[in-house]
């Protein structure tokens, strides 16, 4: 008796547990390799994911470890695509005797063409059109902005908040300005304050720097 006869209630059992857990998609496949290869399939789960039924034969990969030019290794997770070119992504496990032979597998081919297409559709939905994000604040609030704005704007200058000097100063009040940051109402007073500096020398240094521009 083959080891696929001898252990076949329990493997058609973890078959239809494997079929069942992923539904209509995947298909399981048990084959029985001591049998003639042109009818090596014995039992199978949603067969019509390749279009097969029992007492059908294996692919070319059960077909050369057979032959002895492929050794019968697991293999999980690779892609296969069937000649409707659907996308299958599979794994076999292979029963060998004590020779090493391989004697059974069990495979498994889930359908995945729905989902690389969506997959697809979702990546044009989600990249930008640009290689560089355009990133947005999100507040609840006008204060809030503008703080994390001037927090941004010595981010921008490579240094910290304690050692700008007066053309650090200068650039901060230019990124905000470019960010809109002075049509928020008593903003010059909060950048003055925040840069320690007076809301007479905030407004210098905007002149300055949209002079520059």
């Amino acid at each position: 008796m083959s080891f696929v006869n001898e252990h076949f209630k329990m493997l058609c059992e973890i078959g239809e547990c494997i079929a069942k857990q992923f539904g209509d998609d995947c298909e399981v496949v048990l084959h029985d390799l001591t049998r003639s290869y042109d009818n090596t399939i014995v039992a199978i789960w949603n067969g019509h994911v390749t279009g097969r039924n029992v007492g059908d034969g294996g692919t070319d990969a059960g077909l050369a470890i057979l032959r002895g030019t492929a050794q019968p290794k697991d293999e999980y997770c690779y892609i296969n695509r069937t000649k409707e070119g659907r996308i299958l992504r599979s794994s076999s496990k292979y029963f060998l005797d004590e020779q090493g032979n391989a004697v059974g597998s069990l495979c498994i081919n889930y359908d995945i063409t729905a989902l690389v297409a969506g997959q697809s559709a979702m990546m044009k939905l989600t990249s930008p059109d640009r290689e560089e994000n355009t990133r947005e604040v999100f507040t609840s609030n006008i204060d809030e902005l503008l703080e994390i704005l001037m927090k941004e704007a010595v981010e921008s200058t490579g240094h910290t908040l304690d050692t700008l000097d007066k053309e650090d100063k200068v650039a901060v009040v230019r990124y905000l300005d470019n960010k809109g940051a002075f049509l928020i109402k008593k903003s010059a007073e909060r950048v003055a304050d925040f840069l320690g500096i007076s809301r007479f020398t905030v407004y210098n240094y905007l002149n300055e720097a949209q002079e520059e521009a």
